[in-house]
């Protein structure tokens, strides 16, 4: 069978995102970068849409004018017309449909605290993908030159997983007390098991009850995408978890910070709880934010607690894998060797988390004391980046508004070293920022100078960018495998299991928290 079409349209959205990148390397779009706010994204834009571009220029001759034959070469090469198809639309939402949709949001000023709507509901390239995905296919259908292609987003999305795995350490779990430990440990595997046990009571597929599972029991979207292969949930059951994932959180990023400051928690136990009920991770720091907007004691607390659940993944996914096998051995009635299927289908790209998460440790990209690839020297400053004398002196003028006594001394002491001294100070100052005691400029002068000390990896920022493309070309793709008919028969029971799991999770975490955790762990 020959699966290359005849068809222009690779050639023509080649030709396309050249053009693109000429256009934005030229400065024609500048007016719709600043309005956008994108500018940062330029170089990507060029680069990333021109490689891109030029491939499906040559590939999309050969699609219309070359020879075709049946074989591999025919095979490989007819997906990429669906590969670039996906990623045209990934792109469009990455680079111009998010980032417009978060200025209208800005326009209409802070809904809770100092957040902005889109950032209460989480509409970020991840949910226009989806979203852009399933119009297509339910409104337009997928087109025959693109089918073959559109396969390759589960390839997206599990390269994906691995390459996160370079953005943890466990230097960042050294802080951490048992108890910490425990009660993630425990919460998550609680969670992914009474998952399962509703999931049976209501008789929803064990392949809808995995993925469920480990979205709500380990740390959202990522845990979705990486148990899925095991327990071969369709794209259906994907989407419906990560809604249901979604959903839950924005309503979580509004209560918790109305019970923890009713209840008075501290800025630790808050920490753990929204790091404790909270799947994604952006509303995980959504919520610290909103009940903290004056430091990020809370945030980073919060942070290290969804850390410590992405860890637990490796064991999610291998429970889910005997999970799947025992559950279809017994509706099948056939006897299955439990350890060969579970050695046969355990995902490799879980393991390549585990391997780039070991190698992360040993700091082969960065420093292995990073968080999320950036890290805290002071020893590498230029002096281009230190405070000059002009800066001093606006600091000085304003230090008597400063009323805490820690934020003070961390102030003074920035300010005699010229730049930021230590990680505590570093916290402290970034707190004053977010306190908006000093002005304006002040304010600015000290976001440089904490800029300064606080360096990413080079390394990191290239899997991040991968990380951030691979989960945009990933989930667009899923989105085209979700139909209508397939999302109707599926049903509401997932937000229903959710919500219970979801509410069972929160309250007794903070029943946990209130009872054993306190300031400092």
């Amino acid at each position: 069978m020959v699966y290359t079409k005849k068809h222009p349209a690779l050639l023509i959205m080649g030709v396309l995102m050249v053009a693109l990148a000429v256009a934005t390397n030229a400065g024609y779009l500048d007016g719709l970068v600043d309005y956008l706010n994108i500018g940062k994204k330029t170089g990507e834009i060029v680069s990333l849409s021109g490689a891109f571009g030029v491939v499906g220029i040559v590939i999309g001759a050969w699609h219309m004018f070359g020879k075709h034959e049946e074989g591999s070469l025919d095979y490989y090469l007819s997906s990429v017309a669906g590969a670039i198809f996906i990623l045209l639309i990934a792109m469009i939402v990455t680079w111009f449909v998010a980032p417009w949709v978060a200025v209208i949001s800005k326009g209409l000023g802070p809904v809770m605290g100092k957040k902005y709507l889109h950032q209460v509901l989480g509409l970020n390239y991840i949910v226009f993908g989806i979203l852009a995905g399933i119009i297509i296919v339910n409104v337009f259908k997928i087109p025959g030159w693109a089918e073959n292609g559109v396969r390759l987003s589960r390839l997206g999305l599990k390269t994906g997983v691995i390459l996160l795995g370079t953005l943890y350490s466990a230097a960042e779990l050294a802080n951490l007390g048992k108890l910490s430990v425990v009660m993630i440990g425990f919460f998550v595997l609680g969670s992914v098991g009474l998952v399962l046990f509703l999931g049976r009571i209501r008789k929803i597929p064990n392949s809808m009850g995995g993925v469920l599972s480990a979205g709500m029991g380990v740390c959202g979207v990522s845990a979705t995408v990486a148990a899925a292969p095991v327990v071969q949930a369709k794209p259906t059951e994907i989407a419906y978890t990560i809604g249901t994932i979604l959903i839950w959180g924005v309503g979580c990023m509004f209560l918790f910070p109305i019970v923890g400051h009713t209840l008075g928690l501290g800025y630790t136990q808050f920490g753990a709880w929204a790091g404790t009920g909270i799947l994604n991770s952006a509303q995980v720091a959504g919520a610290a934010l909103a009940y903290q907007p004056d430091g990020i004691e809370t945030l980073k607390v919060a942070e290290i607690f969804n850390i410590t659940r992405v860890l637990f993944l490796p064991i999610i996914v291998l429970w889910l894998a005997v999970w799947y096998v025992r559950r279809e051995e017994s509706a099948s009635g056939t006897q299955v060797n439990v350890g060969k299927v579970v050695i046969e289908k355990f995902p490799l790209f879980v393991l390549g988390f585990i391997l780039m998460f070991a190698l992360s440790t040993t700091g082969i990209f960065a420093p292995p004391n990073h968080y999320k690839g950036k890290y805290f020297d002071n020893s590498k400053i230029k002096e281009s980046k230190l405070l000059n004398e002009e800066q001093i002196a606006a600091l000085t003028a304003e230090s008597d508004k400063i009323q805490r006594e820690d934020r003070g001394k961390a102030f003074a002491t920035m300010i005699e070293n010229r730049k930021v001294m230590s990680i505590d100070d570093e916290t402290l100052l970034r707190g004053l920022v977010n306190a908006k005691v000093l002005s304006k400029d002040a304010n600015g002068i000290i976001k440089k100078s904490l800029k300064a000390v606080r360096h990413t990896a080079a390394k990191i920022k290239k899997f991040r960018q991968w990380i951030t493309w691979l989960f945009a070309f990933g989930l667009t793709g899923l989105g085209m495998q979700i139909t209508g008919a397939a999302m109707r028969q599926a049903g509401g029971q997932p937000l229903v299991i959710g919500g219970i799991v979801g509410t069972l999770k929160a309250v007794l975490s903070l029943i946990v928290i209130v009872l054993f955790v306190t300031e400092t762990i």
